[in-house]
């Protein structure tokens, strides 16, 4: 099945793979020898948490190897540009309650992070936006009720 990610989401992943790979890997094989070295592993706390990072990295080098051998790479800026939301746009919203604006691009699962304004395609907003125009109005179904945004701006950069 392929998985939806922006052009800059593939390269941020990309990048993360390869620091988990040729640096972090090592690293955490550095300090699992250092540890085996002080002796009696049964109670070596210094062992035992190398270890479970060393887990930790291989599992995510396999989830990121999985994500990216099934990427669909999506450039926003080379998407038709018919003023309609679609994966990877950046929009800007009005929320009619409040007068409170916020923008958000529509990414991938793998690459959404609310801190940098990034909602997955699979989010209740993103589900709102998605085939409506400027000045169209989405409403948000939330645990605490509905919210009523109106569309301000599209933007189809990467």
């Amino acid at each position: 099945m392929a998985v939806p990610i922006t052009l800059l989401g593939s390269d941020e992943l990309k990048d993360e793979l390869n620091q988990l790979k040729f640096t972090a890997r090592p690293e955490v094989v550095a300090a699992i020898a250092e540890a085996r070295a002080h002796g009696d592993l049964k109670e070596n706390a210094e062992y035992h948490a190398a270890k479970e990072q060393q887990s930790f990295i291989e599992g995510r080098i396999q989830e990121l190897e999985g994500v990216m051998s099934n990427a669909q790479i999506i450039d926003p800026a080379s998407l038709p540009q018919d003023g309609r939301v679609v994966f990877g746009v950046t929009v800007e919203l009005l929320n009619i309650d409040n007068d409170d604006e916020v923008t958000y691009q529509i990414v991938g699962d793998y690459e959404s992070d609310i801190k940098k304004n990034r909602i997955s395609i699979s989010s209740p907003i993103a589900r709102a936006l998605i085939g409506k125009e400027v000045d169209d109005l989405a409403i948000v179904k939330a645990p605490s009720g509905d919210i009523e945004y109106e569309i301000v701006a599209i933007k189809y950069d990467s």
